[in-house]
């Protein structure tokens, strides 16, 4: 059995006099710490060989694999294996080989200095992420924990929040917990003026002005939320078309002739982590598509310029593919081939032509085929009437 040799050790604002006796002993006996400026100053009485986090910080593996043998600690804040480098570590280099000493997690204070109960909290990080993917978990009365990047971020959150109408939220964050330093700046996110540490947590309770915007994370956002050229998948599709896609923690999409960008930002914030790709030839296209990526708070959205089917050589494997522009027998095959296993597809047609191509489709490869027909209400003369959209052709399968 393979015997650990790494530990990777949690510790707080209390530093060595927080960890329990037995952790405290295994960074006293430590041939080599590894750790931010900070860490190393909570635990400057131990007299191990000293390294600082390497730049770039991936290069961290590779330092670690090579001074397997010797007594070796990894430091981080609270928990290492919530939001921390414990879980990047731990999937590089066997689980076997690691130790993990878990010291109290800043989400566990801040909720315990807010009275929130953690489980009916949002917990995010934003700290060496993009600020703007809180953005999507803005709704009416949530409550967020918020680990930040730096002295600016509650001021840069104060406004996404004022921008979509929840300019009443109150905001709090709180710096040094547990440690003799600690301090607490409240708020409300329409007049947030604080200066602050740049170490800190913060804390969101949403408050809904009447007239906020209200972006659910289920999937069938209004039209006009999304920055586009009249092509687009519309709102009633777009949540047909999701539902088939089946958003799931940390999946891939292609989202092939992606246009606006509203069905891959949709299926990014349709789950925790989802990753899309999207494909698509036209420059002003592509930059509507990171705009609204950008505005509904999944700016991590990859955007390719290309023509299907040669643009998908090489991508990762996808979990989903939609097409929703550039359908061939091509590009279908070429993407059927790269799906993994139990990957869903989706194909919208709006042509006769590519109505056809899935019909031939469907009855080679089997799957669902439906037609979808939306009518909107509208103003006829000064009555009120139904206006039809285009009909969707929609064809889907899952491959087993």
């Amino acid at each position: 059995m393979t015997k650990p040799w790494l530990h990777i050790v949690g510790i707080g604002e209390d530093g060595l006099e927080g960890l329990l006796p037995a952790t405290r002993a295994v960074v006293e006996a430590a041939d080599v710490i590894i750790g931010g400026d900070r860490h190393h100053d909570l635990s400057d009485a131990i007299t191990a060989e000293r390294i600082s986090w390497p730049s770039p910080f991936d290069a961290l593996i590779d330092m670690l694999k090579s001074m397997k043998g010797r007594r070796v600690v990894v430091l981080a804040t609270g928990d290492p294996l919530w939001f921390s480098v414990g879980a990047r570590i731990g999937r590089a280099i066997d689980p076997a080989e690691i130790t993990y000493h878990p010291q109290v997690s800043a989400f566990q204070l801040a909720s315990a200095r807010m009275g929130w109960s953690l489980p009916d909290v949002e917990t995010l990080t934003v700290h060496g992420r993009p600020v703007a993917q809180m953005i999507a978990f803005i709704q009416p009365d949530a409550r967020l924990l918020i680990l930040t990047t730096g002295e600016e971020t509650p001021g840069q959150i104060a406004r996404f929040l004022s921008e979509r109408g929840f300019g009443q939220s109150r905001l709090t964050v709180l710096a040094s917990m547990g440690g003799p330093d600690e301090k607490r700046f409240d708020g409300i996110a329409a007049n947030w003026h604080h200066q602050v540490p740049a170490f800190n947590t913060m804390a969101v309770e949403c408050v809904a002005a009447p007239d906020a915007a209200l972006l659910p994370r289920v999937p069938g956002l209004a039209d006009d939320l999304f920055e586009h050229d009249g092509t687009m998948t519309k709102q009633e599709v777009r949540a047909v078309t999701l539902a088939k896609l089946m958003p799931m923690r940390g999946a891939l999409l292609w989202d092939i002739g992606t246009g606006c960008g509203s069905v891959a930002v949709e299926w990014m914030r349709g789950a925790r982590y989802a990753r899309a790709i999207g494909i698509e030839p036209r420059a002003d296209r592509r930059a509507m598509a990171a705009a609204n990526a950008l505005a509904l708070g999944v700016p991590r959205l990859e955007l390719i310029d290309g023509h299907v089917p040669a643009a998908l050589d090489g991508l990762t494997a996808p979990d989903a593919v939609f097409i929703g522009g550039g359908l061939s027998n091509e590009t279908y095959h070429a993407a059927w081939r790269a799906l993994r296993p139990l990957g869903r597809m989706v194909c919208n047609a709006v042509t006769l032509e590519s109505e056809a191509l899935l019909l031939a489709l469907y009855k080679r490869h089997g799957g669902q085929l439906v037609q979808l027909q939306i009518n909107r209400a509208g103003a006829l003369g000064g009555l009120t009437g139904w206006q039809p959209l285009r009909p969707v052709t929609q064809w889907s399968l899952i491959k087993r």
